[in-house]
């Protein structure tokens, strides 16, 4: 007799998306784009502090990796013809182009290492792995993309535009706090949100076998 294993949230769906998925994707799409409302504050280099990244790491977290980076890619792809859904109403090619060029496409790698680690091995997340998840794929992983764009951009050295970019860390801990927390929130309180038909594997085995939870 075989048996089902649950997958990772998101990847057991990478090759066929139905229409509760597709609805999904564009609801997240939209609730990033609803976090830019409140605008943004420019700091050094001209790279805005803006609430959107909090979406980002909500959609890996909810959608996992696969669902939660074509929810960016689908918010992205509507800037780039023109739709102002980034911070302060703006969009158009025009923002790929400026300091903060990689940072929005890091999104999307940021979103997928993000529903990667917090879904690791299918299992129920947990507080300390969505957090790591959230400092890894949230903040590392933009970051990691969007400095050097930064820095050729604006033409300063990569390490000081590394520096200067410090100034951004302490808001971003505090958004993946609140995107931890509230991950945690829906796990306990309305699970139904990860679409996880056939449950979570146990972390804890019993007999040999895992258990769905």
């Amino acid at each position: 007799m075989t048996t089902t294993r649950p997958l990772a949230a998101g990847s057991e769906r990478a090759a066929r998306l139905d229409a509760t998925d597709l609805a999904r994707v564009a609801v997240m799409a939209a609730v990033v784009a609803v976090l830019g409302l409140p605008g943004s504050i420019s700091v050094m280099g001209g790279v805005p502090i803006t609430a959107q990244t909090l979406g980002v790491m909500l959609a890996g977290a909810v959608l996992g990796p696969v669902l939660g980076a074509l929810a960016l890619t689908v918010l992205l792809a509507l800037v780039a013809v023109g739709l102002p859904l980034l911070s302060g109403g703006t969009g158009g090619l025009g923002v790929f182009l400026g300091p903060s060029g990689g940072y929005l496409v890091g999104w999307i790698l940021g979103a997928a290492v993000v529903g990667l680690v917090v879904h690791l091995g299918g299992r129920r997340p947990t507080a300390w792995r969505t957090a790591l998840a959230m400092l890894a794929g949230g903040i590392a992983v933009i970051y990691t993309v969007g400095i050097p764009v930064q820095s050729l951009v604006t033409r300063l050295p990569l390490a000081e535009t590394a520096l200067t970019s410090l100034v951004f860390l302490p808001g971003d801990l505090v958004k993946a706090a609140i995107a931890t927390g509230i991950v945690m929130t829906l796990v306990r309180g309305y699970p139904r949100a990860f679409r996880r038909a056939g449950g979570w594997r146990s972390s804890r085995p019993s007999g040999g076998t895992t258990a769905a939870r």
